[in-house]
Parts: C-alpha cells; sequence; structure tokens
C-alpha cells in the first residue's frame, strides 16, 4: 500500500513538473518589445519576424520565445531571427622553433631573427551575444634564446659597504654566465638610499657633505640614482659600478619602494626592451611604504610618474613612498620582473612581499653578496618556469574564465586555472579560455581587452563586439504606416514604438496610462491595486515591472506573480528542489511540502532488519517519527530506558526451561508467549548465517550463581523463540586445605619479616647513639692546670719601690 501510494505521488509530481515547464519560459517572461531586446534575454531565445504570427490579443513580447516553441506555434524557421556569436582569429602566427647546433648555439642568425614569438594568437575578434560564452586555446612556447634585460638596483646605504666591493665586477661575471641562457643580453645598475628630508637623513651642512659617522669618504645621500642605462657592454658595467661610493642615512627602513617605481615607470632612461626585464633588488634593509612619508612632512600620494632628471630621481621631497598595490599595477603594466636578493634577516619580510608581487622571486643574500650571480641565475629560472595569465580590466558585464593544460597532463583547476608550473625551454602548454557577455554594455560599442603571460612583452589583443540588436532591424521602415499613425518604425515583424508610445501598435500614449476606462482592466477582483502594485497599466494592459536582479521576475495579468516570494529552507528558494511559480514551489520527483524540504525517499529510514523504522514509527520527509516514546534514533532502534532483551526474558527463560526464579509461580500466566527449546550444548545455539531473522545470544546468572545461556529471537510471523542451553554452569567449591596453610604460612612470614625489621631497625639506633657519644667525647675540653683542689707553695709579692720587680720570698 505504501509503495502504491508513493509511486502516485512521484507520478503527480514529475506531471505537475512539467506542466510547469511548459507554462512559460524565460523568454516570455522577460517582456521583451523588440527583436534587440529578445536576443539580449539569454541565448535560447528566438524573435519570430513574420508579421502575422500573433493572434488576436496577445502581446508583442510573445514574439520572443525558444526556438522550439516559436515553431509549434506556427512560426516558420526561416522566419525566426537568431544570431548567434562567433570567432574569428585575425593574427595567427606559429609560435618561434629555434634549433641549436650541437655546440648549443641557436642556428638562426639572431641579428636578423630580431622578432619572437611565444604566444599564438596574437589578434582575435569575438563577436559576442549575451549569454553565449565564446571560447578558443591559447598556445604558450617558452623560446630559446630569447633575449634578456637585467638591471641591478642597489642599496648603498653605509652597511652595503662590502657588497658594493663584490658587485663592481658583477656585470662581465654575469655576462658570461647568462650566455648558457641567452646570448642577448643587456645589464643596468641604479642604487638608492632615503629621501633628502629629515628624519630620514640629517640635514646639517657636514652630514649633507658626509653622512657616515666614521672616518670613511661618503658621498652625499640621494634618493635614486640611474647610474648605467642598460647596455650589454659588461666592462662599462664594471667601470661605473667600481666609481660608487657609499652613502648614509639615519633610519634602519630605505627608501626602495621610490626607486622600484622611477626604474618601472622611466622606460626610455633605463632602456627597457619588449624583452624578458628583470629587476634585481638588493638590500640588507626594510623598506618604506605608503603613509610614512608623513615623517617628514610629506602627504601628497605617489603619482607614479617618471621625475628624472640627469639620472637623479628629484621628487623624493614632494611625493609619498607608493603604495605595495600601486608598485604591483606599475611591475605589471611594464612586464617587470623582481628579484629581492636579500639578507637572511629579512627573508621574512621580503618573502610576503613576495606573495603580494606576483612574478617576483626572494632569494638569500649573503653578508657581502658573494653569492649574487648564482641567486639571479637561480631566480631567473624559477621565475621564467612559472606562466600566469592575465587579462586587462574586462567591460561591464563581461566575464573570463581559464583552463591550463599544462606539462604531463595537468589540468589547473581553482586558483590555478591561469597558472602552469616547471616550463622548460622549448616546452609547449595551452590554456583554453572562454568569455561571456550578460549584457550589452550601455554605448554598444566595440571594446578591446588584452591577455598576455605575467613578466612577458607579448599579448593577445582580442576585441570585443556585441551582438545588441537583429540584422532584421537594419531594414526597418521609419514612420510606418502599420504602426498607429506612424508612431514607430515597423522591424523585424512588429512596431517599434517613438518615445511616449506604447502598445502592439504604438496605439496608446503613456499620458494615457493613468485612465479611469483603462485602469479597471488593470485591477484584480475589483480591487484596489494596479497591477497589484508590482507594474503599470499601459493601455489597459498590466506591464510588470523589472526587478535590478534579471533572475527575478514579476508575471502574471495583474503582475501578481513572482519567482521569488516561495518558501524557503536552508536559505534557498524551494529548498533547491524545485522552482518558484507565482509564489508557490513548485518541486522536483521525489519532493513535496511548501519548501520542497520533505523528501518522498524513505530509504534513510530503513532499519537493518528491512522494516521502515524498526516497525516503531513512520517515515516522515525521510526522517522516523517513533510513535513508541520508549524508542529513538534514526530508525527508532534505540530505548534508553529499556532493560536489554536478555534481563528483560531472564526470569521467563528461568522459569519455563530450570523451573526456577521469580516466576516459578506464575510462569505459565506470564511466559506463556515465549516458545523454549532446549539444547545440550551452547554449540547447538542458533548461529549467524543460518537463520531467516535476527537473534540476540545472552548470558544470565541465577540466584545460586549459576551461569545459563540462551539465545532470543522474533520470527517473521513475530513468534518469539528461545533456545537454552539445558546444562548450568556453577563454579566449583573453595578447597579448604590450601586456604588454610596458605593463611599459616603468611602469618609465619609476616611475624618473622616484623621481628628482622624490628631488629634492623634497633640495629641502626645503637648505631647512630654510639657515634654520638664518640662526637662528644672528641669535642670534649681538660684544662689540667686549673685544677680547683690544687694549691701552689710558691708565693709571688711585688715590691713597689724595688724596679719594679717582683721578690720572691
Amino acid at each position: 500500500m505504501e509503495q502504491r501510494l508513493l509511486s502516485i505521488t512521484i507520478l503527480l509530481g514529475v506531471l505537475y513538473f512539467c506542466h510547469a515547464q511548459q507554462e512559460g519560459s524565460d523568454c516570455i517572461k522577460a517582456n521583451a518589445q523588440s527583436c534587440g531586446e529578445c536576443i539580449q534575454v539569454a541565448e535560447k531565445c528566438g524573435w519570430c519576424t513574420d508579421p502575422n504570427f500573433l493572434k488576436q490579443g496577445d502581446s508583442k513580447s510573445a514574439r520572443c520565445d525558444e526556438l522550439e516553441a516559436l515553431i509549434k506555434k506556427g512560426c516558420s524557421k526561416t522566419m525566426i531571427e537568431n544570431p548567434r556569436g562567433s570567432t574569428k582569429v585575425l593574427q595567427d602566427k606559429p609560435v618561434t622553433n629555434r634549433k641549436k647546433d650541437p655546440a648549443g648555439q641557436p642556428i638562426t642568425d639572431r641579428k636578423n631573427d630580431t622578432v619572437i614569438i611565444q604566444i599564438q594568437p596574437q589578434k582575435l575578434e569575438l563577436n559576442l551575444r549575451s549569454g553565449e560564452p565564446q571560447t578558443f586555446k591559447l598556445k604558450f612556447k617558452r623560446a630559446e634564446d630569447y633575449p634578456i634585460d637585467l638591471y641591478y638596483l642597489m642599496d648603498l646605504s653605509f652597511s652595503m659597504k662590502d657588497d658594493l666591493e663584490n658587485v663592481k665586477n658583477l656585470g662581465t661575471a654575469l655576462m658570461h654566465e647568462m650566455q648558457g641562457i641567452t646570448s642577448d643580453f643587456r645589464i643596468g645598475f641604479g642604487s638608492f638610499v632615503e629621501k633628502t628630508v629629515m628624519p630620514y637623513i640629517s640635514t646639517t651642512p657636514a652630514r649633507l657633505i658626509n653622512p657616515c659617522t666614521s672616518n670613511e669618504n661618503c658621498t652625499s645621500p640621494f634618493s635614486y640614482k640611474n647610474v648605467l642605462k642598460l647596455t650589454d657592454d659588461g666592462s662599462k658595467f664594471n667601470s661605473l659600478v667600481s666609481q660608487q661610493q657609499i652613502s648614509g642615512n639615519l633610519d634602519s627602513p630605505e627608501g626602495g619602494f621610490d626607486a622600484i617605481m622611477q626604474v618601472a615607470v622611466c622606460g626610455k632612461d633605463i632602456g627597457w626592451r619588449n624583452v624578458t626585464r628583470l629587476l634585481v633588488f638588493s638590500t640588507d634593509a626594510g623598506f618604506h611604504f605608503a603613509g610614512d612619508g608623513k615623517l617628514g612632512g610629506i602627504v601628497l600620494p605617489n603619482d607614479g610618474k617618471c621625475h628624472l632628471e640627469n639620472n637623479m630621481y628629484t621628487m623624493s621631497h614632494y611625493y609619498d613612498y607608493p603604495s605595495i598595490a600601486h608598485l604591483v599595477q606599475k611591475l605589471s603594466d611594464n612586464n617587470i620582473q623582481t628579484i629581492f636578493a636579500v639578507t637572511q634577516e629579512f627573508q621574512p619580510v621580503y618573502q610576503e612581499l613576495k606573495n603580494l608581487i606576483p612574478k617576483s622571486a626572494v632569494g638569500t643574500l649573503s653578508s657581502n653578496s658573494s653569492n649574487v650571480i648564482k641567486l639571479i641565475i637561480d631566480s631567473y629560472n624559477s621565475l621564467s618556469s612559472e606562466v600566469i595569465l592575465e587579462n586587462t580590466k574586462l567591460p561591464e558585464g563581461v566575464s573570463i574564465s581559464y583552463k591550463a593544460n599544462c606539462k604531463n597532463g595537468v589540468v589547473g583547476t581553482g586558483e590555478n586555472d591561469r597558472k602552469c608550473f616547471n616550463i622548460s625551454i622549448g616546452d609547449e602548454v595551452s590554456f583554453d579560455i572562454a568569455i561571456e557577455s550578460k549584457k550589452c554594455p550601455s554605448d554598444r560599442k566595440s571594446q578591446t581587452i588584452k591577455i598576455k603571460p605575467l613578466g612577458f612583452a607579448e599579448e593577445v589583443e582580442i576585441t570585443l563586439n556585441f551582438i545588441c540588436e537583429c540584422e532584421c532591424s537594419l531594414t526597418g521602415e521609419p514612420v510606418s504606416k502599420e504602426c498607429h499613425n506612424g508612431n514607430g518604425t515597423f522591424e523585424c515583424g512588429a512596431c517599434r514604438c517613438n518615445e511616449g508610445r506604447i502598445g502592439r501598435k504604438c496605439e496608446c500614449s503613456t499620458d494615457e496610462v493613468r485612465t479611469d476606462d483603462l485602469d479597471a482592466n488593470c485591477r484584480k477582483d475589483n480591487g484596489t491595486d494596479i497591477c497589484s502594485n508590482y507594474g503599470d497599466c499601459v493601455c489597459g494592459t498590466c506591464e510588470c515591472k523589472k526587478k535590478d536582479n534579471p533572475e527575478e521576475r514579476y508575471s502574471g495579468k495583474f503582475c501578481e506573480c513572482d519567482n521569488f516570494n516561495c518558501d524557503r529552507s536552508n536559505n534557498k528558494l524551494c529548498g533547491g528542489h524545485g522552482r518558484c511559480e507565482c509564489r508557490v514551489c513548485i518541486c522536483d520527483p521525489l519532493y513535496t511540502g511548501s519548501a520542497c524540504d520533505c523528501s518522498l525517499d524513505n530509504s534513510t529510514c530503513m532499519a537493518a532488519n528491512q522494516q521502515i523504522c524498526n516497525g516503531r514509527g513512520t517515515c516522515e520527509c525521510g526522517v522516523c517519527k517513533c510513535t513508541n516514546p520508549k524508542f529513538q534514533g534514526s530508525t527508532c532502534e534505540i530505548c534508553p530506558t529499556c532493560p536489554g532483551v536478555c534481563p528483560e526474558h531472564k526470569d521467563c527463560v528461568q522459569c519455563r526451561a530450570f523451573q526456577t526464579g521469580e516466576k516459578k509461580d506464575s510462569c505459565e500466566a506470564e511466559c506463556g508467549y515465549l516458545h523454549v527449546i532446549t539444547v545440550p550444548e551452547r554449540e547447538n545455539l542458533p548461529q549467524p548465517g543460518g537463520q531467516t531473522y535476527s537473534f540476540t545470544h545472552c548470558k544470565e546468572r541465577d540466584a545460586n550463581d549459576c551461569w545459563f545461556y540462551y539465545t532470543y529471537g522474533v520470527r517473521n510471523d513475530s513468534q518469539k523463540e528461545v533456545y537454552v542451553v539445558k546444562k548450568l554452569e556453577c563454579p566449583a567449591g573453595p578447597d579448604i586445605i590450601p586456604i588454610v596453610a596458605g593463611v599459616v604460612a603468611g602469618i609465619v612470614l609476616i611475624g618473622l619479616a616484623l621481628l628482622l625489621i624490628w631488629k634492623l631497625l634497633m640495629i641502626i639506633h645503637d648505631r647512630r647513639e654510639f657515634a654520638k657519644f664518640e662526637k662528644e667525647k672528641m669535642n670534649a675540653k681538660w684544662d689540667t692546670q686549673d685544677n680547683p683542689i690544687y694549691k701552689s707553695p710558691i708565693n709571688k709579692f711585688q715590691n713597689p719601690s724595688y724596679g719594679r720587680k717582683g721578690v720572691v720570698l
């Protein structure tokens, strides 16, 4: 019966769901008044251009519907306007494949082969229709022998004195090492200290000339100096760097951010080419950033422009330090990859900065910069092996998605959907890119966006054309007789009304909307609200208001319906298991309830014995409601107050099987419901797998401390069966002789132990007393000359008048 009822419920749900699907599509509900409005509703919407398509009483918006629906309603397929988006490749030069000879040198003449292509295609044109994404594949191949520009930006505060000595020969040494990577390498040099205002430096005249506190000969402090423009002459680098002198400042952080900003934006002064650009930032201190300039009275934000005169930054006293976000933007705009070569002490600080700056690396600089070449090579290899795509700002309503196809079949997902790692020279990866427009821009003009790999100069230029109107609108007839007194343009089989005119044939003026006669047709059941307060009465017909969210709509003849005011469950409209139609949830199959939160699937209520809720309750919305208050649990299997099966039937099993126990006298009356079967041994009790019903093994003890075993089970016909082992297991009596012998032996042993302990304690006590006596004896002092009993026979007298000498008598 339950299964039949469930089947009927599911069938009704399916029929109701199908009816709701046919009731009306999103295309119709959008109330589009022209072909252009229709094709922007959704990708599936088309517009019937047949002038005779509509029936009497149909609104103009009925021309906008799904293609199959329009054909079923009698519109010829050739009369349906349904423009599609497209992708056109304008420039598709293949990526460069540079071969090397056995010696490892490129076969192609480097000077005559100046254009290296690493990304394909280079230019595309996309025609976007709302809701229809256009996809294309972007290929990237890391080219052999790609040119590199490296600018070495060094902190010249006093603590970097020994580092400067090691950098003086950096040019030729680094060029020698970079020959293994590229034959076209240029290097430049710049230095920085700090803003030339208090409290960053001392402004006393003597300290402005020589800021060092020792006898060192230091140069005057400066903010940033472009010492050497990018060059392929390593000896020139060594020569100019050898002429540099250390300077000094007062505080610990340095003005490196000012220098980085100028290096990024002063492309002509630095000499950046449209190749791989590396900025090596070398320091042994922290950095000032936006807001720190207030200490020196500088509050004007950094303008991000070049202010170099004679290769010196001249506006450090005028503009504040740049912010990290500002630096990120300028480094990205100018395709500069940053390598922070810092000492171990400041590794954590610059590691956090690296996480904020894409395509940057951090290396540990030795105390005297002796490892700087290895650091640069390792950091470059790390940066160049990573490909991260980025795009310029997208027009309003346009979205873009990426899917990376990396080496060895690795597919980027989540945060890595636009990244590929461990890309070696000559490796090729690709990205599947989809661009979608949700709506036409307000100006409806073409837009251009660019996609490029971070840190690389090459980019893909994409022109976006938006399909906002149908082709049939180009052949429209202005001031047409088809449109009531020429009040509109007849295009795409319908009238596009002039401003101030509305209606199927532009027969109504917006000034006539509030007349009494027309308003009466817009009230439901003679109510007082026109179009339920959710629309306007236009020529006697309600035109529902549109909400900011295009997914939420009012509908119905009187705008009395909507698709967003239905009941919710788990903060989801219709519980996520249905759709909202006219403020009523239309549930998916297997769900019911006002919020579609009641599941009709009873599999969650099925107990282990294949009974619904163990036969102790009903399944409501996929959850057991226990009818017996003693039971609880997901399938009414738990009874916290019940004694358990074994204790519950113990007395009855005793009286039925052994004629003992508390119910011995009333056994037949109280225990007749049990069918008792005796077995000789425990091995004869029912075992798992051989029964057609569940059972429980029990072990209980009687009043004589004897154990008896039985198995309790309920057959499918509800008959309760008990299998009882006929033989009781009683404990054996105690053996008296070993117990008495043990007690006597224990007493004797305890007595001997006590005597031994007493004797040991006495020996210890006597020894302590004797030692105390010996100690006191040694401390005694005997004075034998002052015996009070002894009296000397000699007397002595002093004659006062004889030389103060005593006379013996």
